[in-house]
């Protein structure tokens, strides 16, 4: 269960944020409601929520999934792989300090936390435009000190992992069919997304509710068969910036 989320603000320089989107300039009022919101309903399910001012000069701070990891037994700082977001880290360091002891990815190593699914002890880290190889080995070489295991899973499309595959409880996952016969998730039950729903890949599960984005209705038929609480999120302005539930926060 988590007890703990870290989140920051939206700034006014949002919309000046890296995306490969086409879907409208977004706007700052109506991020600043949903990313409330958000804030919100984690405050209901339990978690105390650290939310950090909007970083001015980092557009895509708020996304701050990226710049970190933290497990049970360690938190681990990125590097992230976009040039414009390093620097990002060293910001939040020093609030993940007081939870959790702190490791760091170093150069040429890069990860973005986008890439890394967490699935009991097992860890899978995507290697992609944002994660080098480097990187996903000094990660998982952290992750195996700390006693979990891990496996590197190519992504030879989209932005992360976990825009296309994430956990929704037990032995399942949501994927996109992208991910739906890769061999390094065979061992587990898969909801398969439709190809003009597969934004919702984007799920979160917290303390047995799933997090979803709201206005994909055959996504969420299909999560109702696990018989957990769905609680529904507007994330339009999000997209517009390539960004998901599970950019908005660290969850620990």
């Amino acid at each position: 269960m988590f007890t703990h989320a870290i989140t920051r603000r939206p700034g006014p320089d949002f919309a000046d944020g890296l995306t490969t989107a086409t879907l409208g300039t977004p706007d700052h009022a109506l991020i600043g409601d949903q990313h409330r919101t958000y804030v919100k309903t984690l405050q209901t399910l339990g978690l105390e929520v650290v939310e950090l001012a909007a970083l001015p000069g980092y557009p895509d701070a708020y996304f701050v999934e990226d710049v970190a990891l933290i497990t049970p037994h360690v938190a681990i700082i990125t590097n992230p792989g976009a040039a414009p977001r390093k620097g990002e880290q060293t910001t939040i360091e020093p609030v993940i300090e007081q939870f959790r002891d702190v490791v760091r990815i170093t150069e040429p190593g890069t990860v973005d936390g986008g890439d890394v699914l967490m699935v009991g002890s097992h860890f899978f880290i995507g290697v992609s435009e944002r994660t080098n190889q480097s990187g996903c080995e000094q990660l998982g070489q952290i992750l195996k000190r700390y006693g979990n295991s891990w496996t590197a899973v190519p992504v030879e499309s989209g932005l992360h992992l976990k825009s296309a595959v994430n956990h929704v409880g037990g032995t399942t996952l949501l994927v996109t069919e992208q991910f739906a016969d890769h061999g390094a998730f065979r061992r587990y039950e898969k909801i398969l997304l439709d190809v003009d729903e597969e934004y919702a890949g984007n799920t979160l599960l917290i303390n047995d509710h799933l997090l979803t984005p709201s206005g994909f209705p055959r996504t969420k038929a299909k999560l109702e068969r696990l018989g957990l609480p769905i609680i529904e999120l507007e994330m339009s302005e999000a997209r517009k910036m390539d960004g998901g539930l599970t950019c908005f926060s660290l969850r620990f």
